[in-house]
């Protein structure tokens, strides 16, 4: 398969370790990029919720395949978030091509790209975090019951349906949360005289020019592997948003080992206990 190669890659919200995680769609996406940079923009395993009692093997290749990437040469950031908050005592730690850390500005043709996961601006994850751990079980099985539901759906013809997103938009507040994290974002960028600021964390895919009496910013997210199945890439000074659309693409992929460098089977080894 030829591969497409991209400057820049973000993912966000994959949430390996959960039920709700697409980790076979994912795969079928990376088998067919080859990022120069790649950006893993919070969430992508999910300490909150692991146990080794379930990681299938699905699980475990996405991150032999985010590996391998490294070992192949592209630049990858691990960039924290809330779900994976443990990994910030190593923030600023760099292994081989992968640099785990808080927050990344890049120069892209010129232009300041500001990438944070985005938890900052979410009051419950930092003042109630028990309420958010929670809700975020809460999530992940609502994602599995909305699962058996659209198998049933599709037998009987019909249109897959998301419970989650139906209730996040029938929801004042979810709305009204998702629009403030976007406008805080954007002023926080104008303000430190940022073109884009590319954020994660609410799972809602968005690129979208924001302004205030200040100036204007790009303001990206990169929405999620659980309801969305959406990336940003960046290519040839363009941005664009990633929807994986046909779930019968997801296929299994080779069975080939992926020979990694030294200190990356060390950082696998800090998840797994074993090698992958």
């Amino acid at each position: 398969m030829k591969k497409r190669i991209v400057d820049v890659v973000v993912l966000s919200d994959v949430h390996l370790g959960t039920y709700g995680c697409h980790a076979k769609e994912l795969l079928h996406y990376l088998s067919t990029i080859k990022p120069k940079t790649l950006i893993l923009n919070g969430d992508i395993i999910d300490i909150w919720q692991f146990r080794k009692s379930y990681f299938p093997k699905p699980h475990l290749k996405v991150v032999k395949k985010l590996l391998d990437f490294a070992s192949k040469g592209t630049k990858v950031y691990y960039i924290t978030g809330n779900h994976d908050e443990m990994l910030r005592k190593f923030a600023d730690t760099t292994m081989g091509n992968i640099s785990i850390v808080n927050k990344v500005v890049l120069e892209l043709d010129g232009k300041q790209a500001w990438f944070f996961h985005g938890d900052v601006f979410d009051s419950s994850v930092h003042s109630a975090k028990w309420i958010a751990k929670l809700g975020g079980w809460g999530y992940d099985y609502l994602i599995l019951l909305n699962r058996f539901i659209n198998w049933i759906l599709v037998k009987m013809g019909r249109e897959p349906y998301s419970l989650s997103k139906k209730i996040k938009a029938s929801v004042k507040k979810a709305v009204k949360f998702i629009s403030d994290f976007e406008a805080t974002a954007a002023d926080i960028a104008i303000e430190n005289n940022y073109d884009y600021v590319i954020c994660g964390h609410i799972h809602e895919p968005a690129i979208a020019v924001k302004e205030n009496k200040k100036g204007s910013v790009t303001y990206l997210n990169s929405g999620d592997w659980i309801e969305n199945l959406t990336a940003l890439e960046y290519h040839k000074k363009q941005w664009k948003l990633y929807r994986y659309e046909n779930e019968a693409q997801a296929i299994e992929e080779d069975e080939t080992d992926i020979e990694l460098q030294p200190e990356h089977q060390l950082v696998a080894t800090l998840f797994f206990d074993k090698k992958l």
